[in-house]
């Protein structure tokens, strides 16, 4: 099966991460392309609730096929409370499940999201323990308008959700943007080192090679002239 162009195999859930901030886009992918749990995602990431319209095919009517979109709430131009609504107006036969993230934790916010076909609603930045709950979205894909999270759509959520989600959310959105900053940090540090640490040593060697050469020379110039005074 393909994705965006792309051969997936099969098994390999497909996700369409929507985020204009290129940071969270980048936690998303490391974390959903790097965990280690069973099972694994092909990620597609793009900047814009629009772009994901395209590549779903919302606009000109060929649908990409995803298992699963991860969208921020909070976006220029269009929401993805915007995208959340226009893809729940498909009435699929399989509908797409759409998980909604956010750095701010307004009980009003999920209880919207939720109330208008939500599967799920996150606390920015992404971290290692949602990625099971990402993972079970995509794997009970609802045949009907069921949600994965087993929350009706016809009723508000319950409060018990709403306190869940605030639990797992930190304090502030600041202090988890910043986790998610270091968490590329990081990944980026050790690209960087695995990349450039041959290459230092490399070096290295050349350098003590020439030192070793230039010494050589140096003595044997030095002998040779002795034994022509000589």
């Amino acid at each position: 099966m393909e994705a965006g162009g792309v051969e997936v195999k099969e098994g390999v859930k497909r996700v369409l991460v929507v985020d204009d901030s290129p940071v969270d886009r980048r936690v998303a992918q490391l974390l959903l392309s790097s965990n280690s749990c069973a099972g694994s995602f092909h990620v597609i990431a793009v900047d814009s609730a629009k772009k994901a319209m395209e590549f779903l095919g919302l606009k000109d009517g060929k649908q990409q096929a995803i298992d699963m979109v991860l969208t921020d709430y909070s976006m220029p131009e269009m929401t993805g409370y915007d995208l959340l609504k226009a893809i729940k107006a498909l009435n699929l036969l399989k509908p797409i499940p759409v998980v909604v993230m956010s750095s701010e934790n307004e009980p009003q916010r999920i209880s919207r999201c939720l109330s208008a076909g939500a599967e799920d609603f996150i606390i920015k930045p992404l971290r290692s323990k949602d990625v099971q709950r990402l993972r079970s979205c995509c794997a009970a894909r609802p045949k009907g308008p069921a949600p994965c999270d087993a929350v009706s759509k016809s009723t508000p959520p319950p409060a018990d959700h709403l306190a869940a989600a605030a639990a797992a959310a930190p304090a502030s959105g600041r202090p988890g943007h910043l986790t998610g900053v270091a968490m590329v940090l990081r990944s980026s540090r050790a690209d960087w080192l695995s990349q450039y640490l041959p290459l230092l040593f490399k070096l290295v060697l050349m350098v003590y090679a020439v030192l070793c050469l230039g010494e050589l020379l140096h003595r044997w110039s030095s002998g040779g002239g002795r034994s022509l005074s000589l």
